[in-house]
């Protein structure tokens, strides 16, 4: 029975991340539409048209390979420019991709300025933003209802545990007479206090004190904290330095101060505000995660060939955060409130993280476009400055190598993790 919560979970993630793709397409077709570019194709999936139909002039329908989605927008690419220009094998091969998209362009698209290239600036702006924000918006909506419905554990100023001793040998979990006591306990911090300053800072979060002790490394603590009702200050003590992992980057360890201390967790209920803070953590975290998204690559696939366990913090492909979404639903150990909680916030985190993606600015993404257009205004506006000839439309044909390239990485980074991920699946419990 276990194992089928699992798979029948793990399913119905992977539909939930494909619906996640089939809005993040709505969001390009819907402005594209209202600002009258033609759209003929809207499809979930790649390959073979598993099905289809066809209402106004657009054909909808599903593909073979569910692994994303897309929506073709008429005129990506400009006409040729005007006046004699040297031949190259650049030149050649965005010739012919022009030349295949123009020969499905009508004369009354041009006409009715039906093509994407010839929108203003701010629409094509909002038309190539507007996937990975309809993402943003899921990942928001997701995050608050959890937020706000279940609650989400947070650590609180108030202490739950004491480490008593640095133990050096890891075969052993009880302290002896040789092992050095840590800061805490030298300071004599007991289970309940809550610490009210750190060297004189005010305490109002247990993120600030935690800062604040990574960041005194080896220096002097003084400590004051309220026990009992009553405010009392502790014996000066010195932080140790400890390997702890980096805020932005969990799988990295740095050295930074350490107290011996684990705060209590509370489960706490908020509104926008907090949600609004946690994805702004979560998007420096992916944004840091996305700086290192080749390396981390290929050491997944260095571990799946050498046999190396997965690390919990290793890029996964939707196939991977469906398994992990099953490994939820299976625990015996949650309750099923806290079940569903974890399964919204693990499918909000990816469609940020999508999002995020998306607006890196290397075409094909959506990045790319919109760097296209920024461009093509900036170009357009100092030409006007400088009273030089409008240099007309940026020929995004040109970019179709590095589009090209980069999609090719893609397609190999998600073979590979989608194999790392059935070879080697990541385990949380």
């Amino acid at each position: 029975m276990e194992l089928v919560t699992v798979v029948a979970f793990a399913l119905g993630f992977f539909a939930l991340i494909m619906a996640s793709v089939a809005l993040h397409e709505v969001g390009h077709m819907v402005p594209a539409k209202l600002f009258g570019v033609r759209v003929p194709k809207y499809f979930v999936g790649f390959g073979p048209t598993l099905w289809s139909t066809t209402r106004g002039e657009t054909e909808y329908g599903f593909k073979w390979f569910p692994l994303g989605g897309f929506v073709r927008l008429m005129g990506m690419y400009p006409p040729r420019p005007d006046g004699s220009r040297r031949r190259t094998r650049l030149s050649d091969f965005a010739d012919g991709a022009r030349e295949s998209e123009w020969s499905e362009i009508t004369p009354d698209d041009v006409a009715n300025q039906r093509l994407f290239y010839q929108k203003k600036t701010w629409q094509k702006l909002i038309v190539m933003a507007g996937g990975p924000t309809m993402n943003l918006l899921i990942a928001f909506v997701l995050m608050l209802g959890v937020t706000a419905g279940y609650g989400v554990y947070r650590p609180q100023t108030t202490i739950a545990f004491v480490q008593q001793c640095v133990i050096a040998d890891a075969s052993r979990t009880e302290c002896t007479a040789a092992d050095p006591s840590t800061p805490a306990a030298q300071a004599g911090l007991q289970v309940g206090d809550r610490v009210v300053s750190f060297n004189g800072v005010p305490i109002s979060s247990y993120t600030q004190l935690s800062d604040l002790i990574r960041a005194n490394l080896d220096g002097p603590a003084d400590i004051v904290v309220e026990r009992n009702g009553q405010t009392v200050a502790l014996p000066q003590v010195r932080t140790g330095i400890n390997n702890l992992p980096d805020r932005l980057d969990p799988s990295h360890q740095v050295r930074a101060g350490w107290l011996g201390i684990s705060p209590k967790q509370e489960l706490t209920k908020g509104g926008p505000a907090e949600v609004l803070s946690d994805m702004w953590t979560m998007t420096q975290q992916s944004v840091v995660a996305l700086a290192q998204f080749p390396v981390k690559i290929w050491d997944v696939v260095v571990g799946m060939v050498t046999g190396q366990p997965r690390d919990l913090y290793d890029p996964i492909s939707i196939v991977g955060a469906s398994q992990v979404a099953g490994q939820v639903a299976g625990s015996a150990d949650l309750p099923v409130a806290q079940k569903f909680a974890t399964f919204a916030t693990l499918l909000a985190s990816i469609n940020l993280f999508l999002a995020l993606f998306n607006f890196v600015p290397l075409p094909p993404l959506d990045g790319g476009h919109i760097a296209g257009a920024i461009y093509e205004w900036l170009r357009r506006k100092a030409a006007a400055l400088f009273r030089r000839p409008d240099p007309g439309f940026f020929d995004t044909a040109k970019l179709l190598p590095i589009a090209y390239g980069v999609a090719g990485f893609l397609l190999i980074a998600g073979v590979a993790l989608i194999l790392a991920d059935i070879v080697s699946p990541i385990q949380l419990f």
